[in-house]
């Protein structure tokens, strides 16, 4: 029997495993030359696969009759979504810059979608009685694992004002995307009923619950980077599963709602989209989507953005008074490889609002200790952002930990973070 669900956005889609080869030259030669054309192929998958999804987002959601009715380019930068300015013809760059194309008209974003220029947003376009009309609409990993960099400025155009800020240029994949509003976009759908658009439009952006439509609990997370993982095995917040495949099957099939399946037993989650004859459109993706994902570095720290002489001071403190290193040790600066860590040994509980511990809900009931590569980039903190700021993450540590930290060592240690 084929378990329903309601599926809702995708969410953090991140890296497990370390990808190496050994051997003489030619092996290595081969082996290079194998990962390099898998990694070219997920990176296509990451970027513009549904894995079938369109059922779910078009046929039950109609998200599709949403947008072509009432989300104009201005709405959709103010909810998160991104353009990719290198999937625009300089005429098109041009015409938003100087104001003759109109970012508030949905007809424009329906020829942003036929052009393929929305990050994470897949749309069917034909022309329809001599109209471009959307006919279906899907969502890829890019949606909330990519965003873009500031090179468009629109702040001058009429109507987009600082809106626009870091809203259209090239593409950031594994970069978290917490301008994106995921709630706020499915709460649109005139499928859910008053109380359901009250929770997704309660997360806000940057944040999503992977859970909620499992156990009818509002406690969203932010959304994860998805760089600067390989060499983990412990992939989520919670350190469910072994390797990202585990993952991204949970998200592909529960949350995106693409057409495979995926089974949990510790969580009693039992999901199959495939209809009776259809071909699984998720499992075969699941290698080269590991491999382009295990490929994406963290961006290293904006130059000017830490203090670097502090930097060297804040690591004796990581290392010593600030008891950091005790679970932020070895080269990747966790040791979410060796063990997980009970919801009463973290600072990151309890959760706002006196929702459930986010542990509880999982199949590990446990934390991992998160990797800090990039750290820098990804605002708020912890897995429920209770942190907006990495001093708000220090004065919660040395609150709750009775580290009795100085007010200079909490300042190096904070440049010290910045500097990761």
């Amino acid at each position: 029997m084929k378990t329903q669900s309601k599926y809702f956005l995708a969410v953090p889609f991140v890296a497990a495993l370390a990808v190496a080869s050994c051997g003489g030259p030619t092996h290595n030669d081969d082996a290079a030359s194998a990962n390099a054309a898998l990694v070219a192929q997920g990176k296509d998958i990451f970027r513009s696969d549904t894995f079938g999804d369109e059922a779910f987002w078009t046929d039950t959601l109609h998200m599709n009759d949403v947008i072509a009715s009432a989300v104009d380019p201005v709405t959709a930068l103010t909810v998160g979504l991104k353009v990719d300015v290198d999937a625009l013809p300089p005429a098109v760059v041009q015409g938003v810059l100087d104001g003759s194309i109109d970012l508030t008209k949905p007809a424009t974003t329906v020829a942003l979608l036929k052009l393929n220029a929305v990050v994470g947003v897949k749309g069917t376009v034909e022309t329809i009685n001599g109209v471009d009309t959307l006919t279906r609409v899907g969502i890829t990993c890019a949606l909330c694992h990519s965003t873009v960099d500031q090179s468009v400025e629109l702040t001058n155009v009429p109507k987009v004002g600082t809106i626009a800020k870091g809203m259209i240029g090239k593409r950031l994949d594994g970069w978290a995307n917490r301008d994106l509003n995921p709630g706020l976009i499915i709460s649109l759908s005139p499928a859910l009923t008053p109380a359901q658009k009250a929770v997704y439009s309660s997360w806000g952006p940057g944040k999503y619950d992977p859970r909620f439509n499992f156990d009818s609990i509002n406690g969203p997370q932010v959304i994860p980077p998805a760089y600067g993982l390989a060499g983990l095995h412990s992939i989520t917040s919670t350190g469910d599963g072994s390797d990202i495949a585990y993952w991204n099957r949970y998200v592909a099939v529960t949350q995106m709602g693409g057409q495979g399946t995926f089974e949990e037993i510790r969580t009693s989650v039992n999901v199959d989209n495939i209809p009776n004859g259809a071909t699984d459109l998720v499992s075969s993706k699941l290698p080269a989507l590991q491999a382009y994902q295990l490929s994406l570095v963290a961006p290293l720290p904006p130059i000017g953005s830490f203090d670097p002489n502090a930097a060297v001071r804040g690591k004796a403190v990581f290392d010593g008074a600030g008891q950091c290193a005790t679970c932020h040790s070895g080269a990747l600066l966790t040791d979410a490889n060796a063990t997980l860590h009970a919801p009463a040994d973290v600072v990151s509980e309890p959760e706002p609002g006196g929702v459930a511990s986010y542990a509880s809900r999982s199949a590990t009931k446990q934390y991992r200790t998160a990797p800090l590569a990039g750290l820098w980039q990804h605002a708020p903190y912890f897995h429920n952002g209770s942190a907006a700021t990495l001093d708000d993450v220090v004065e919660t540590y040395n609150t709750r930990k009775s580290l009795g930290l100085t007010a200079n060592q909490k300042t190096d240690l904070v440049q010290y973070l910045k500097s990761l």
